[in-house]
């Protein structure tokens, strides 16, 4: 296994990662960029994003990260396609291992991201991007004057529901639960807006759209009462049945809350040396791409500080 050293690792190439891999490059730390499990994160699997600065039409998620990431190389971060499967915070320098390398370092971003919970069904995978979506703040512009459903009963389910009422003319709420779990406040707001409905205790068993153009156009639900099965038509399904951080490498390894998310004091300090969240990982209230951008430029300008007192 060949072992590779390097002042600071960058786990993860989404926004966060990419742009601390910038940062950290032009202060010249020759970075490494470890990819993981998905090249890009979670804009990968988007379509048009018009709500990242810079860019005067829309441009396509997969386009966006590929940018990013060839950006990172230019200005001189290395990057690997690999996964980190083990993690030694015991020891300092901190070691690494893949598959194919061990890296050994003074100082590590971690910004693996998070992962959007989904429902499993059928045409689930298919349509995301085409209909399915997991982030209202990110998508709710494609559905204005339409008609759209919004999965689950938490505090984000009803937050996305009322952000969509803002574009779109009807929102449906649809929950496997006779009840809300959100905030009471939230759901007196939901209850109030004349634009949401809601359907309890009724679970959806497909998703069903068009070919060309993909698009959805109805989705087929079930009712946990009495098992009947009705088909509505819609056009479009945001799944908010919550955000799982992707940190399971660091279980027992740094401080995580109680959903998994790395603890963080001043932005993006851990509680080891030298190691920085940026993110998603972290950052449970905002989970834009522009956040985790600027949370990346955070945690490179922090790690520069200190290698540069290692030295």
């Amino acid at each position: 296994m060949k072992k590779i050293s390097s002042k600071l690792i960058i786990l993860g190439s989404g926004p966060a990662g990419c742009t601390a891999a910038i940062y950290a490059a032009r202060s010249g730390l020759e970075p490494i960029m470890i990819n993981g499990n998905q090249p890009g994160g979670q804009l990968t699997i988007t379509t048009d994003v018009e709500n990242y600065p810079g860019f005067a039409d829309p441009v396509l998620g997969p386009d966006l990260m590929q940018n990013m990431i060839k950006q990172s190389e230019n200005v001189g971060c290395k990057v690997y396609n690999e996964q980190i499967s083990e993690i030694d915070f015991n020891t300092y320098p901190y070691t690494l291992k893949s598959n194919n390398y061990t890296f050994v370092t003074q100082s590590i971003i971690i910004a693996t991201g998070a992962s959007a919970k989904w429902l499993g069904v059928k045409n689930e995978e298919k349509y995301r991007g085409h209909g399915i979506s997991a982030c209202a703040t990110c998508d709710a512009f494609f559905f204005k004057n339409k008609k759209v459903a919004v999965i689950g009963g938490g505090n984000t389910a009803v937050e996305e529901a009322l952000f969509l009422t803002k574009f779109a003319k009807e929102v449906i709420l649809i929950h496997r639960r006779d009840k809300l779990r959100a905030e009471k406040i939230l759901q007196k707001r939901a209850f109030c807006n004349e634009k949401i409905s809601f359907l309890w205790n009724s679970i959806i068993l497909n998703i069903n759209g068009n070919e060309n153009p993909k698009l959805v156009k109805s989705i087929t639900l079930k009712s946990l009462l009495d098992n009947s099965v009705s088909i509505i038509e819609i056009d479009g399904v945001f799944v908010a049945i919550g955000h799982k951080p992707n940190t399971d490498l660091f279980s027992n390894k740094l401080d995580l809350d109680n959903e998994g998310y790395l603890k963080v004091h001043n932005q993006v300090f851990t509680n080891k040396k030298g190691v920085f969240a940026a993110g998603d990982v972290h950052d449970k209230s905002f989970r834009q791409a522009v956040t985790a951008a600027g949370f990346g430029c955070m945690a490179a300008l922090e790690a520069e500080k200190f290698i540069e007192l290692k030295e």
